[in-house]
């Protein structure tokens, strides 16, 4: 197997965050100060700065887990997609805590946020927003939509016309607006959490695989085990409620560590590990279309927020595993032998995981 030094050729340029977060509603504690120090080597001051990284993650993640009981994967899941820039598709049966968990990454963000109840009678202008002509200064004005905002819940978003589902799409990923040939950017950080049903679909509009690949992730919540269902039940009505939770980042805190994220050092040979794998998807003979180079790109901003979160400053292969399914799944479309077999996108990636060789750490 390929043996390399995660760590050789780091040439990554330390900066601090802007501020460090704290707990509204406890005391403000000693705060973590930035290391700024230019003495210290590089590798130091971004291994402290990624200790910094996971834990206002994990601070995150504990306020979230708050209402989302047992569900710690896909917590994380959602804010990886935050920090990595993407955007995240829930799919999943009703009552299983789609929108909850959306509402709750948004509630611990002191950001704007907006949600869309997508309707088949939704309108592009709806989302986007729309020019509207001023009788006072004689000249047409723009009036910002609902997409204008750094978290935008998509709430059932496979049940709007494909024309407006696109005007969506467009926005995720340009990032900006254009009407009458004048560009309106969305703030950052800027994440579009959308939702929709696997039954019931009677008078939906399927996303298209295309726009599937517009989307960094795509996850299930899943049912909650027995024992955090219980104490969902023993929380009702007084336990904690979305409203409540308390704000623990601020949007510059997050804009903040989104850059760190970016900064994550990657070896050659991860990068090489990523297109092999991403690779392996195109020429897999259960696969009718593998993962595309957009696909390719998100496994690596994937992977580089994972490991800031486990506190590291490099990326390792096992990171890259971790996000395989989740990040290239909804990308792959499976032949119709594969169909008629049952075989999923997921038994495929865990087939090519398993006989792809990973590079090992000298």
């Amino acid at each position: 197997m390929t043996q390399y030094n995660y760590q050789d050729q780091f040439e990554q340029t330390a900066q601090p965050y802007q501020q460090p977060l704290t707990q509204q509603h406890q005391p403000v504690q000693q705060p973590m100060q930035p290391v700024q120090s230019t003495q210290q080597p590089v590798q130091q001051q971004s291994a402290q700065l990624a200790g910094q990284f996971a834990q206002r993650f994990q601070l995150l993640a504990t306020n979230i887990e708050r209402i989302i009981r047992g569900k710690h994967e896909a917590i994380e899941l959602a804010l990886t997609c935050l920090f990595a820039e993407g955007h995240l598709l829930i799919e999943d049966v009703p009552g299983t805590g789609k929108t909850t968990l959306a509402r709750s990454v948004a509630a611990s963000v002191d950001a704007e946020w907006r949600r869309i109840q997508f309707t088949p009678d939704l309108l592009p202008s709806d989302i986007t927003g729309v020019s509207i002509f001023n009788q006072a200064h004689q000249k047409f004005e723009f009036h910002h939509g609902p997409v204008f905002a750094n978290i935008v819940l998509a709430d059932e978003i496979n049940r709007a016309s494909p024309k407006t589902q696109a005007a969506l799409l467009e926005v995720m990923e340009e990032r900006r607006v254009t009407v009458d040939a004048e560009p309106h950017p969305v703030p950052r950080p800027f994440l579009v959490v959308a939702t929709q049903n696997p039954v019931d679909m009677d008078g939906t509009y399927p996303l298209p695989e295309a726009q599937l690949d517009r989307f960094l992730m795509k996850i299930s919540v899943g049912y909650p085990d027995h024992v955090s269902e219980v104490e969902v039940l023993k929380g009702m009505p007084t336990g904690p409620q979305v409203e409540r939770l308390p704000v623990v980042a601020r949007a510059s805190d997050v804009a903040g560590m989104i850059d760190f994220a970016s900064r994550i050092h990657v070896a050659d040979q991860v990068y090489d590990y990523i297109v092999a794998v991403c690779g392996a998807t195109r020429t897999s003979p259960h696969l009718r279309l593998g993962a595309s180079p957009r696909g390719s790109l998100a496994l690596l901003r994937a992977a580089r927020v994972k490991a800031a979160a486990a506190g590291r400053h490099y990326v390792v292969p096992e990171d890259v595993k971790a996000l395989a399914v989740p990040v290239l799944g909804h990308r792959l479309i499976r032949t119709p032998e594969a169909e008629l077999r049952d075989v999923t996108a997921e038994a495929v990636l865990g087939e090519i995981l398993a006989g792809m060789p990973v590079p090992q750490a000298a």
